[in-house]
């Protein structure tokens, strides 16, 4: 009897206690985070971001509270085409490539997919910002 309860006793979930990340201070959208803003709480949240480091240099897309946790689709990589900016829109097939003067319709990161005007026509294409804030349009 004695050695049941004891292997009972190893097979009970123990209950283990886990750190999330929490905004130190109320971090607005669009601000990018750094080291001053995080702090660690111990406690358990699924889907919480647990690891400091992949927040640093990231965006919020929604606006942080202080002591709350901080989940993967609240951040972002930084935009580098804000809405409005002027922006180069590419075309590339070689042997012809094409550049044109733009309007950002929308916000951006690498990699994203924004509207712009082109300025010469006032059509509206779409296409990928790149690492040097031009405009890939396929």
């Amino acid at each position: 009897m004695r050695v049941l309860f004891m292997s009972l006793a190893l097979l009970a979930p123990l209950s283990v206690q886990a750190d999330i990340v929490v905004p130190t201070r109320t971090i607005r959208a669009k601000e990018v985070i750094t080291a001053a803003d995080l702090g660690i709480k111990p406690q358990q949240v699924p889907g919480a971001v647990a690891n400091p480091e992949t927040l640093i240099g990231q965006e919020a897309r929604v606006a942080l509270y202080p002591g709350r946790p901080i989940r993967q689709g609240d951040i972002g990589p930084p935009a580098l085409v804000d809405r409005n900016d002027l922006v180069v829109l590419v075309f590339d097939r070689r042997p012809l490539s094409i550049t044109a003067e733009g309007r950002a319709l929308g916000r951006g990161a690498v990699g994203d997919r924004i509207r712009v005007m082109n300025l010469s026509s006032r059509t509206t294409v779409s296409g990928f910002v790149r690492p040097d804030g031009q405009i890939e349009v396929k």
